[in-house]
C-alpha cells in the first residue's frame, strides 16, 4: 500500500516478493499479532544503498553483522483479527521494515512499538516515526546508542570486531540523565538460542557440523515465526566464523527462486531455507537434510526431542517432527552440554542463562576448530626481515591442505577440545565448503594488507638520500610514482598504518622531488 521513505526505490519484482513474504503462506487460524523475518535477494545485482559510508561500518563490525551488499532483510509484524466489515471476515495486514543490517532484535523491538500504533492511526504515524528515525546516529561499532522513537528511548550497543568473542555485552551506562528510563536491549541481534533449539538440543552438534560444512537444509515449521527463528539460530551457531552460504529464514512457493530450489538435485547446494507450506514436503523431498519442527512451547522439563530418521520415512502429508537425514557426524556427541542444560531446567534457570551456556559451548567448539587453521595461516606470512624498502613485499606462501593436516598432530583441536572423533575428516569436508572459502579469502586479504603496511613502515625507516646517490633520474621518477600509488592505496583501502607513517612517506616524496631538476619537478607536481 505504501513505502516510507517515499523515495526508496524497489523494483516491481522486489515489491511482489516482499508482499508474498510478509504473510503466512499456509492456513493459519491463529488470531492476533505475529512477528517473523525473511531475507530477499536484491533484483538486478547490488545497488548503492541510500546510506553511504566509506565502508567503515563493515571494516569495524563483526563479520557476522556486516551490512549485506546484495540482499535485504525484511522484519515483519503481521496482524490478523476478526472484522465483519472486511470481505474475508478478517483484518489482515503487515508492517515490514526492510534493512541491509541483520539486527533482528532491534528491528523487531522497533516494530512492536510502531505497528500497533500504525494499524490504528495509519500513514501520519509512519511519517512521524520516519522523521524520528532520520535523526538517529549511524550505527558505529563499539558505541552505545540512544534511539528515541514514539516517546521511548531504545538503548543498544553496536558490537565491534574487537570485542572478545563470548564476552557478555558491556553494561549500559549513561542512563542517569535519560527520562523516561531507556528500554535497554541486551543485544541487537542475538536470539534466545535455548528457546529456538529446544526440540533439537540433543542434536546440536550434528546441526553445527551441517552448518559448518554448508550443507543444504530445509526447515519445515508450523509458522513463519518458528521457521525464521530456527534458520537464524542455525546460521548464527558458527559465530565468530561467518556463515558464507545462502539462507532464507522464510520462503514461500510464490518466490521467483522456487523453481531453482525444487529441481532435483538442488541446483544451489549451499542454502538453508525455512518453509511452512506442507506442499514443500513434496517438492523438496530430494534434499539431503530436512528438519521438521512443531510449535515451540517452553515447558518445565526438557522439551520433547526430535529423532533422527531416514529420508525414506518422509511422509508427504503427515510428517512427524524429526531430522530426516542419512548424515553421520564426524565428532562424538558431547553429553556434558545436555547434562548442564538439564540441570538448568531442573533448577528453573532463566532461558537467557541457558542460552548463554549454549552459545558458549558453540563458540568453544568453533574456536577449537578454527584456531589450528589460524595458526597454520599465520605460519604462511613472510618473515618481517624479508620485507625490504626497495623491493615489492614478498608473497604469502600458498595454503597446502596436506601440510595443514600434518600440523594437526601437535597443534590440533585436541589441545582445546575434549571431543573425540574424526577431526581430519571434518577438515577435509570443510575445505570444500563456501565457509572455508569465505574464511580463507578474508584472512588472505587481511594478511596482504598487513604486508603492505609493514612495507610502508620499512620505507619510512630507510635512508632515502643514500639510496638516491647512484640512481638515474628515470629510477628516481619511477620511485616517486610507485610511492604515490602506495600512499593512495593505503588511504583508499584504509590499511592498518599509522597516520604519521603516511605523512612521513608523503614528506619523502616531496624530498625526492625537491632533489630533481626543475623541469621534472614541475611535471611531477602536476
Amino acid at each position: 500500500q505504501l513505502v516510507y521513505p517515499h523515495d526508496f526505490r524497489l523494483t516491481e519484482k522486489e515489491k511482489t516478493s516482499i508482499c508474498y513474504l510478509s504473510f503466512p503462506d499456509s492456513y493459519s487460524g491463529g488470531l492476533g499479532d505475529t512477528q517473523f523475518s525473511f531475507r530477499l535477494r536484491q533484483a538486478g545485482g547490488s545497488r548503492d544503498s541510500p546510506f553511504q559510508d566509506d565502508g567503515r561500518y563493515n571494516r569495524e563490525a563483526p563479520l557476522t553483522l556486516q551490512r549485506e551488499a546484495a540482499h535485504y532483510f525484511g522484519y515483519v509484524y503481521f496482524r490478523q483479527v476478526k472484522d465483519s466489515s472486511m470481505r474475508r471476515g478478517y483484518f489482515q495486514k503487515s508492517l515490514v521494515l526492510v534493512s541491509r543490517l541483520p539486527y533482528v532484535n532491534l528491528f523487531q523491538c522497533l516494530l512492536q512499538l510502531i505497528a500497533p500504533e500504525y494499524f490504528d492511526k495509519l500513514e501520519p504515524c509512519l511519517e512521524a516515526v520516519c522523521n524520528e528515525i532520520d535523526q538517529w546516529p549511524p550505527p558505529v561499532p563499539g558505541q552505545t546508542l540512544n534511539l528515541p522513537v514514539m516517546g521511548v528511548v531504545i538503548q543498544v550497543r553496536i558490537p565491534s570486531r574487537v570485542d572478545k568473542p563470548g564476552s557478555s555485552p558491556v553494561k549500559q551506562c549513561n542512563q542517569e540523565n535519560l527520562l523516561p528510563a531507556p528500554l535497554v536491549l541486551p543485544s541487537v541481534h542475538e536470539l534466545d538460542l535455548f528457546r529456538c533449539f529446544q526440540p533439537v538440543l540433543i542434536h546440536i552438534q550434528m546441526l553445527w557440523e551441517l552448518m559448518l560444512l554448508g550443507e543444504p537444509m530445509v526447515v519445515m515449521a508450523p509458522s513463519p515465526t518458528v521457521s525464521s527463528e530456527m534458520v537464524l539460530a542455525l546460521t548464527s551457531c558458527l559465530a565468530p566464523l561467518r556463515y558464507c552460504c545462502d539462507f532464507r529464514p522464510y520462503f514461500t512457493i510464490h518466490d521467483s527462486e522456487f523453481k531453482e530450489l525444487s529441481l532435483s538435485p538442488p541446483s544451489r547446494p549451499n542454502i538453508v531455507v525455512g518453509v511452512t507450506n506442507p506442499f514443500f514436503i513434496k517438492t523438496l523431498q530430494h534434499w539431503p537434510h530436512i528438519l521438521r519442527v512443531g510449535e515451540l512451547r517452553m515447558s518445565g522439563d526438557l522439551p520433547k526431542q526430535v529423532k533422527v530418521k531416514k529420508l525414506a520415512k518422509l511422509k508427504t502429508l503427515d510428517t512427524k517432527p524429526g531430522i530426516y537425514t542419512s548424515y553421520k557426524t564426524f565428532l562424538h556427541k558431547d553429553k556434558t552440554l545436555i547434562k548442564r542444560l538439564l540441570k538448568g531446567i531442573q533448577r528453573k534457570r532463566p532461558s537467557e542463562v541457558q542460552s548463554a551456556l549454549l552459545r558458549r559451548h558453540l563458540l568453544e567448539l568453533t574456536q577449537s576448530f578454527i584456531i589450528p587453521l589460524e595458526h597454520y595461516m599465520a605460519s604462511l606470512m613472510p618473515l618481517q626481515r624479508a620485507i625490504t624498502p626497495w623491493k615489492n613485499p614478498p608473497q604469502i606462501r600458498p595454503f597446502c591442505q596436506e601440510d595443514f593436516m600434518k600440523s594437526l598432530e601437535h597443534a590440533g583441536p585436541q589441545l582445546t577440545c575434549v571431543l573425540k572423533g574424526d577431526w581430519l575428516g571434518l577438515y577435509r569436508r570443510f575445505f570444500k565448503s563456501p565457509n572455508f572459502d569465505g574464511w580463507f579469502r578474508q584472512r588472505h586479504r587481511e594478511m596482504t594488507q598487513k604486508l603492505e603496511a609493514l612495507h610502508l613502515e620499512a620505507i619510512c625507516e630507510a635512508d632515502i638520500v643514500a639510496w638516491m646517490k647512484d640512481k638515474s633520474e628515470v629510477e628516481i621518477v619511477d620511485l616517486v610514482l610507485k610511492l604515490r600509488e602506495k600512499l593512495a592505496t593505503a588511504r583508499c583501502q584504509h590499511l592498518p598504518v599509522k597516520e604519521e607513517t603516511l605523512q612521513r612517506v608523503s614528506l619523502y616524496i616531496d624530498t625526492i622531488i625537491g632533489s630533481l631538476p626543475e623541469d621534472l619537478q614541475t611535471v611531477l607536481h602536476h
